[in-house]
């Protein structure tokens, strides 16, 4: 998309490029935790089944209707409801990481096989890596519609891109996928690999992060150590 302003009489023509991202990576990241949720035992759930979906599904809705195709639309009521799903999103994730701790150190039924306990280690696993890539979707630099139109020149987050101009284009924005692999690398190497945050916000996020993952990985292989010998 982008937006031409007539010659002035004090130069040429200027042109103000908006570059909004498409909606679909981001709404197929959160039906995907959608599943996920519902993928969970019912003593992992924050609500029953149906209840953290269809808000989080009524949410990713209101953005789509708000906002269709492309992102690019600043609006403080988009904005709210934007921040709402992602804040869903992370307590239902902290909240079933929370549950998996208790059932591993209390030898629950969930986690006494094998099977069982890779399949809902891994699912609370990639719930937390999809919320927390959608936390930094969604708060980095004003979220997506105000970094379509404008990229701050101090980021929260810093991509190597911003760090070396020479590698990108002139108007290269961070997208979806990118926090997705941030969520993704953060939550296996425990710390920032290639991506640098600046905000305090971004810093204590990144490190609730690797704590949960921590957490999450090292009880999961210590408890399946447990159940295979």
């Amino acid at each position: 998309m982008s937006r031409q302003h007539a010659p002035g009489p004090n130069g040429p023509e200027r042109q103000d490029r908006v570059v909004g991202e498409a909606r679909w990576p981001m709404a197929t990241a959160v039906v995907a935790a959608m599943v996920l949720t519902l993928l969970l035992p019912d003593d992992l759930r924050l609500a029953p089944a149906w209840v953290l979906p269809s808000v989080e599904g009524l949410l990713l809705l209101a953005l789509i209707a708000g906002d269709p195709g492309r992102i690019d639309r600043r609006s403080s009521a988009l904005r709210t409801v934007a921040v709402a799903l992602v804040g869903v999103l992370a307590l239902g994730a902290v909240w079933s990481t929370v549950q998996l701790v208790d059932d591993i150190i209390h030898d629950g039924a969930e986690t006494a096989s094998a099977a069982s306990l890779l399949q809902t280690g891994g699912t609370v696993w990639a719930g937390t890596v999809l919320a927390f890539s959608l936390l930094y979707f969604e708060l980095d630099s004003g979220g997506p519609g105000a970094r379509a139109h404008h990229m701050p020149a101090a980021p929260s987050l810093a991509f190597p891109q911003q760090l070396s101009p020479q590698l990108s284009t002139p108007d290269w924005r961070p997208r979806f996928v990118d926090y997705l692999y941030l969520g993704l690398t953060n939550a296996t190497a425990f710390s920032p690999t290639d991506v640098m945050p600046l905000a305090p916000w971004a810093k204590i996020a990144m490190a609730v992060q690797s704590l949960v993952s921590l957490l999450i990985l090292g009880l999961v292989v210590a408890r399946a150590v447990n159940v295979l010998a």
